[in-house]
């Protein structure tokens, strides 16, 4: 999760979260290598004191700065549309949940099983434990099995909300009367924190998501414990 004064991402949990993350390194790159180039150049003509008879007509160098920023366009604009459809891409989920957004909390509902379903509210700063996170615990965890296609169908009963885990690279807008569909994998048992990401009232930073990443055979204990319970 995210830490003070920390300047880049969250270690990513989700194989397209490291696709993001290599593709914004890619991009501030590029975007330093102009910075640099563009400095020099105002550096050098501010300071030189030579001339050049040619410096106000050069069809060579008018062509080189037309085509250069087209061929720098390319080269973001090819693995960004890559990782769009990468992450549009659902094929096979092993797993499908529904979160619906709520003022102010979250309902998650296993469309696999019948009976589990449940509300995830805010833990209370006075009934934390020792090592919670204060605004980002909540009382039930949304828990999934590590390395399985996990489907999130998300949509919201009263006004927008946005379902967000920074982690995993998901985010998609809960809509009412809507239902909107995302994909993660989760690479590695953890957990993983994000909050609603949509203005949506009074409470808006109260409603946190806590996604629970953990081995296939701990989540099916965890199910028929649950199926149990209901």
């Amino acid at each position: 999760m995210a830490h003070p004064s920390q300047l880049g991402f969250q270690d990513a949990a989700s194989p397209v979260m490291e696709e993001l993350l290599s593709f914004h390194d890619h991009a501030l790159m590029i975007v330093l290598l102009i910075s640099t180039l563009v400095l020099y150049i105002i550096v050098a003509m501010v300071s030189t004191k030579l001339t050049n008879m040619y410096i106000l007509d050069s069809q060579e160098i008018e062509i080189i700065w037309t085509i250069l920023p087209a061929f720098i366009l390319i080269l973001i604009a090819l693995p960004s549309l890559r990782i769009l459809y990468l992450m549009d891409e659902i094929n096979n989920p092993h797993l499908t949940i529904k979160a619906i957004g709520h003022q102010w909390y979250w309902s998650y509902e296993y469309t696999d099983y019948k009976e589990i379903a449940f509300d995830s509210y805010m833990v209370p700063t006075q009934d934390l434990a020792p090592g919670q996170f204060r605004l980002l615990e909540v009382d039930h965890r949304m828990i999934v099995p590590t390395e399985a296609p996990i489907r999130v169908l998300v949509t919201a009963e009263d006004v927008l909300h946005s379902w967000t885990v920074p982690a995993l690279g998901v985010k998609m807008d809960a809509v009412p009367g809507r239902l909107n569909q995302t994909a993660f994998i989760a690479s590695r048992p953890g957990v993983f924190y994000g909050q609603c990401s949509e203005i949506c009232g009074a409470n808006h930073s109260f409603m946190p998501i806590v996604v629970e990443a953990v081995p296939l055979k701990y989540f099916q204990d965890w199910s028929t414990l649950m199926l149990e319970d209901a």
